[in-house]
Parts: structure tokens; C-alpha cells; sequence
């Protein structure tokens, strides 16, 4: 069976806390690693109510000391809010202290709105796409193969006998998959939001992919949205705080997630039951058998290597439950060991 992996944006639910987000989130990564998920990711988010993932690398090393073989990572890490030398050596101090059990997962977006990413930082100039240059930087801070000339030289990324873990890129884009496949790493798709079609954007990265020294082979995770619960009735109850979070987002209301109750009696107009039934097309929701067939379908399709799965549900039970449900409905083995 496909390996199957968690992404966590440690969502707040209404009545509870960030800090409560961010302990479900050690509490879930455990469960995981028992289960025999390969890779827990934790994103990156500013300035988001529903969502505490603001610090993936802080989260990173509590999730990797919390767990004994599970990957852990950036899922992802959003390169133009950091200087790149600072995600080199954040990164690699998580290598030294977990070794073989990082990932570093990059993201092209802020994970924010525009004021909040000039609050970061994110760039000088807001009309500059500057994800490329500070890749290219990350890189040679990695290899310390600035030219002869070059200011950064002589500067060295600490500890300077660690590598840096397997770089991913992570897209929802047919750029993101060209660009991984062009410099060889890993390639994660956001079919979860994605509006570019997953099939061809997986299949481009696998068609294009070019080996390179970190990595001789393409590997494709599909990141997507499910909600697996004991009945598909039960399910679409759970999934209707996903409706709900949905609509409030396009109509620029951002508040932690409702309860399925509050979601029920929300008063949605024709044309945001119409929003709610296309953003349904992304989603896998049902009973563990509904949930495997039709994700079995979209890894025919896309020939993923790996399923990355988030579950942005209200009840942290519920989402406990969910991913024991995945685990059974994809034979996880507990004892399996980590890949890619």
C-alpha cells in the first residue's frame, strides 16, 4: 500500500486555544508515529485565527523529540518570508539533533496576506517574486560554492558539519513541478487548494525530473483534504466545519473553526452552497472504504509515491479518529520504516 504522511496546521476550534492547537498537534504527531505514518509536516501561517502553525521549525524539533522514527518537517517552510541562511542553519541544527528524520519542505507563498508579509518582511519591493534568487542563495549556502568574489564567500552556515536534510518544494502550481523537477528534489502538490490540476502538475514534475545529487529518482507526494470518519453520514457532519471555514475565508472572515452544530445552522446563500460544492470536489470525505476508493482513483491518476493528508476538522478526537481510520483503511504497518 502507498505510504501515507500527515500535514498539521494545528487548527484552532472555536472555545479553545492556540496553545491547545499546538498541544493537539504533539498529541496527533504521537499517534502517527505509533500508527506507522511516514512524515508528520507542519505549516507555516501568519495571522490566521483557525490556524497556530506559525513556527514550523520550533514545532519541528518538539515533534521530532516527542516521536521515535516518524519524518519530520516543513510542510512548508515559505522561503521569502526568511533569510535563507537562517533556514540553513535551523535546519541543519534539526539534522545534527534528529538525524535522518528531517525534511525540509519550501514554499513559494507567504502563507499570509499582503500587510502581514510586509510585516514579516517577505520583500522590499511588493511587486517582486523573489523566490528564486533566495533559493538559488539556500543552495549555495548549502554547497559554500559562491563565486570567488562574492560577498557571502567566506560565510559559513553552522554547524558546518551537518547537511542540510532533503529539500521538498511544494507547490499547487505547474511552475512549482518544473522547478523541482529541474533541480531534482522532491515535489509535494497542495491539491487541498490547489485551483491547477493535480494530474498534470505530478505527472510534468515526473516526466521532467532531472537526478541530481540529492536525489537519482522523481518522488511525488499528493498533499490533500479528507475527513474519514466510522459512517459517510458521520463524516459529512464532520466535514461541514470545512464548508463553513470555507465560505467565511472568501468573504474575508477569518475565525477559528466552527463546530458542525454552528456550521449546521448557518444560512448559506445559493451561491455559497455553490462555492461549498466545487471546493467539495477537492475533498475526500467518508467512511474508510469511501475515503480508499476515492483516493485510489486520484494516486492512479497522478501516480503519486506518497498521500500527505490534512484533516482541518473542530473536535481533535474526531481528527484522532480520522487518521486511525486512514491508517487501517491503507494497512499502515507500525513498524514501517521511514522513506524518501
Amino acid at each position: 500500500m502507498i505510504p501515507l504522511s500527515v500535514l498539521d496546521l494545528s487548527p484552532v476550534a472555536a472555545g479553545s486555544s492556540g496553545a491547545e492547537a499546538l498541544r493537539n498537534s504533539l498529541d496527533l504527531a504521537r499517534l502517527a508515529d505509533a500508527l506507522g505514518y511516514t512524515r508528520y509536516w507542519v505549516a507555516e501561517h501568519h495571522n490566521l485565527p483557525s490556524i497556530a502553525s506559525s513556527a514550523p521549525d520550533i514545532m519541528i524539533g518538539q515533534i521530532a523529540a516527542a516521536t521515535a522514527r516518524i519524518r519530520v518537517g516543513s510542510g512548508g517552510v515559505m522561503l521569502p518570508n526568511h533569510a535563507p541562511l537562517m533556514v540553513v542553519e535551523r535546519f541543519r541544527v534539526l539534522e545534527a539533533l534528529f538525524p535522518g528524520r528531517i525534511d525540509l519542505g519550501l514554499g513559494r507563498a507567504p502563507g499570509t496576506d499582503p500587510v502581514t508579509s510586509y510585516a514579516l518582511r517577505r520583500r522590499q519591493d511588493a511587486g517582486e517574486d523573489d523566490f528564486l534568487q533566495r533559493f538559488q542563495e539556500l543552495i549555495l549556502f548549502e554547497s559554500n560554492a559562491f563565486p570567488q568574489d562574492h560577498p557571502f564567500r567566506s560565510v559559513r552556515a553552522m554547524p558546518q558539519d551537518v547537511a542540510l536534510p532533503p529539500i521538498w518544494l511544494l507547490g499547487s502550481s505547474g511552475y512549482s513541478a518544473q522547478l523541482a523537477a529541474l533541480v531534482g528534489a522532491g515535489f509535494s502538490f497542495a491539491h487541498h487548494f490547489a485551483e491547477h490540476d493535480a494530474v498534470a502538475a505530478m505527472l510534468s514534475y515526473r516526466e521532467q525530473f532531472k537526478p541530481s545529487a540529492a536525489r537519482a529518482i522523481p518522488y511525488a507526494i499528493l498533499a490533500c483534504a479528507a475527513v474519514c470518519a466510522d459512517s459517510d453520514a458521520e463524516a459529512e457532519r464532520l466535514a461541514s466545519t470545512i464548508d463553513l471555514n470555507f465560505v467565511r475565508r472568501r468573504r474575508g472572515e477569518y475565525l477559528p473553526l466552527a463546530s458542525p452544530e454552528e456550521a449546521a445552522a448557518y444560512p448559506y446563500s445559493p451561491a455559497e452552497r455553490g462555492l461549498i460544492a466545487r471546493n467539495r470536489a477537492r475533498l475526500f470525505v467518508g467512511s474508510k472504504t469511501t475515503v480508499r476508493e476515492k483516493l485510489s482513483s486520484m494516486i492512479e491518476a497522478t501516480q503519486a509515491d506518497e498521500v500527505m493528508v490534512t484533516t482541518m476538522i473542530h473536535d481533535h478526537a474526531a481528527r484522532r479518529h480520522s487518521y486511525e481510520l486512514l491508517a487501517e483503511a491503507f494497512a499502515l504497518s507500525p513498524a514501517a520504516a521511514p522513506v524518501g
